[in-house]
């Protein structure tokens, strides 16, 4: 059974960290939920690995018109769907088979589940907000598990 190790991403603000540079080495998918802020933070994510990006609502521009706004990922018999701002979801991720829901947003970094949907919000990877952790998540999926965990950038 294949193990896939996705590194998720948000709320960067046209700012990316060497330290998240550093912790997404070696996954093999990035997925960043939204509010990029500059084009550049997607092409040096590209350089460290493949990587999907939804718009985000700080996102502006032509660079920016061609992110979605939601986007639907397989990862092996997984299916994870991403959007920017959970709260703006209209549908039910359960009701369509989605076993992982990728958001952003808030800057506040959390991993719960709900009726068998695995909800992950990285947390924001940019500047410091308020007093919220600057983080990264990884999303790891084998077979039809899938576990996430939050993790904290040393800035």
């Amino acid at each position: 059974m294949a193990k896939h190790l996705i590194g998720v991403i948000s709320d960067t603000h046209g700012l990316l960290r060497p330290e998240a540079i550093e912790l997404l080495a070696g996954v093999e998918l990035i997925l960043h939920a939204g509010d990029v802020g500059d084009p550049q933070v997607l092409e040096d994510l590209r350089s460290v690995a493949p990587a999907v990006a939804v718009r985000g609502n700080v996102d502006k521009g032509a660079w920016a018109d061609a992110l979605p706004l939601y986007e639907l990922i397989e990862v092996g018999s997984v299916s994870v769907y991403m959007l920017h701002d959970v709260k703006e979801i209209d549908l039910v991720p359960a009701a369509v088979g989605f076993r992982v829901v990728v958001s952003g947003h808030t800057h506040q970094p959390s991993v719960k589940t709900s009726k068998g949907v695995l909800y992950l919000n990285p947390g924001s990877a940019g500047r410091r907000r308020f007093k919220l952790p600057v983080s990264i998540a990884y999303l790891t999926v084998s077979g039809d598990n899938v576990d996430a965990r939050i993790v904290e950038l040393s800035v």
